[in-house]
């Protein structure tokens, strides 16, 4: 069973998307993200699996929620250096999990 400081170890962030583009190296649809996670983590690029229930453009400027501190990890030709956290559903396909309300970027999950 995971503990409340294996929980404290994990680095979850709000971060804004700036850019949105098919990652045209992935064998299942993805995007590469490019994530704006405010002056203190700067910017970050990741791939992810939305192109179920997202189009570029509905991304862009939208806020997300991203693990910030696993190592990079290269993913379908991207150096991935955060990880995009979303819900997968067997009836919806990949969800996004962002905060209800504007926050400033770099935001930690508590």
């Amino acid at each position: 069973m995971a503990t409340i400081e294996d929980f404290k170890k994990i680095d979850i962030r709000v971060g804004t998307i700036v850019k949105a583009e098919i990652n045209v190296k992935a064998k299942k649809p993805a995007y590469r993200l490019t994530i704006d996670f405010g002056n203190d983590i700067g910017v970050k690029i990741s791939s992810a699996q939305l192109c179920q229930n997202y189009q570029c453009d509905e991304l862009l400027q939208r806020q997300i929620l991203a693990v910030v501190n696993f190592p990079p990890r290269s993913v379908a030709g991207v150096q991935s250096e955060v990880l995009v956290l979303a819900v997968v559903s067997e009836t919806k396909g990949v969800v996004l999990l962002a905060p209800d309300r504007s926050v400033a970027n770099g935001d930690r999950l508590a």
